[in-house]
């Protein structure tokens, strides 16, 4: 193989067509109010551009169908994500770029959704209580607080952030832009998806139940 020409820009290996047709999922984590929801959406939106085919999994729909029913206890909880992560496995081995957003705040249900999804990419998103409580239009961290809400995430019941997740965004620092393209840039490192344009073609409810 000829040595590279000093000076010459870095050959970038380009992910094959399999690789780039292949499903992923990504799974955003994070506490109530934090984001994902709005995440999901816009990432979404820049894949389909893309031309992928994506299905987003919101916790909210998900509690409200899938998981009808359920309760807030641990062995609910992890029984919930257990359906949204079987869901992803059936999208992503199917070609579909699945995306869940739902708070999933046990680390053995998400190391156990990794697992049997496989092509996993963990966006925690990150936000400081404080800042969730400020943008609680409808006060539930408030009466959580105060007490008036069992078994919210968080406050009365536990959230164990990721140890070592892929992407870290921390939508009380960064815009929703500024996190999309980071986790663009991280899923163009994997080849998952082309390396092209940015976001617009710049370079470059009580979700307690989630």
């Amino acid at each position: 193989m000829p040595e590279p020409t000093p000076g010459a820009p870095r050959q970038v290996p380009v992910p094959s067509g399999d690789l780039l047709d292949r499903g992923f999922t990504i799974w955003f984590t994070g506490l109530s109010g934090a984001g994902k929801s709005t995440l999901s959406t816009a990432l979404g939106a820049e894949l389909r551009a893309r031309g992928r085919r994506v299905e987003i999994l919101d916790g909210d729909v998900v509690r409200t169908n899938l998981s009808k029913g359920l309760g807030f206890s641990r062995e609910d909880r992890d029984t919930n994500v257990r359906r949204i992560a079987f869901v992803c496995h059936l999208l992503s081995r199917n070609g579909v770029v699945a995306i869940s957003a739902a708070i999933s705040p046990y680390a053995a249900a998400r190391r156990e959704a990794r697992e049997l999804i496989g092509d996993f990419v963990e966006v925690y998103v990150r936000c400081p209580l404080p800042e969730l409580v400020r943008r609680d239009v409808k006060g539930l961290y408030a009466k959580a607080l105060r007490g008036e809400i069992a078994h919210f995430t968080g406050v009365s019941d536990p959230y164990e952030e990721p140890e070592d997740p892929d992407i870290v965004v921390d939508s009380s620092a960064e815009t929703v832009d500024v996190s999309v393209q980071r986790i663009l840039g991280h899923l163009k490192a994997r080849g998952y998806v082309m390396p092209g344009a940015g976001i617009g073609g710049r370079p470059g409810g009580d979700d307690r139940t989630r």
